[in-house]
């Protein structure tokens, strides 16, 4: 059986083929990279480095008021959750009129974020459903305002079954 001599054409030919393979499947895997996990955890890091000041003397502000403020939340068979927030002032008595919102956001994908109203239920107790929530691991986030001003935030990490 004879062989074919081995040419500068095929030794070409190999080369293109060769890189080309290499170069497709890296061009393949840069943007199946990119469209899954963005890499960002706010949407401007020079914005969120200049309100940072005003964060600090928000917490601040925060801790000195000592509101007791709890938060229970429950995932049910059909993927829907019950978030209850319970809020009291210093003194241990129930806070009315204000506004809470709660988000569950998941720490590996912004794009799976869940917002939940907490309306008032009752005094002091606040209560919101969200759909659809998947099980893993969330970070809790609530916010409570006031007269349009943001006067609690609480950031916890919770794992949903």
């Amino acid at each position: 059986m004879a062989t074919k001599p081995l040419t500068g054409t095929k030794v070409f030919l190999m080369l293109v083929a060769f890189f080309g393979v290499v170069i497709g499947v890296n061009v393949t895997m840069m943007k199946l990279a990119i469209a899954t996990l963005p890499g960002t955890d706010v949407d401007s890091p020079y914005a969120a480095g200049l309100t940072y000041d005003r964060e600090i003397s928000a917490a601040q502000d925060q801790a000195a008021r000592n509101w007791q403020v709890s938060a229970h939340i429950e995932r049910r068979a059909d993927g829907a959750a019950t978030l209850q927030v319970d809020a009291r002032d210093a003194k241990g008595l129930p806070m009315s009129g204000l506004k809470f919102e709660g988000r569950l956001e998941r720490p590996t994908d912004k794009r799976a974020d869940v917002s939940v109203e907490l309306p008032e239920s009752g005094s002091g107790i606040y209560r919101g459903n969200a759909a659809a929530v998947a099980p893993g691991q969330w970070d809790l986030v609530i916010e409570g305002e006031t007269r349009g001003q943001r006067v609690f935030l609480s950031r916890n990490r919770v794992i949903l079954n």
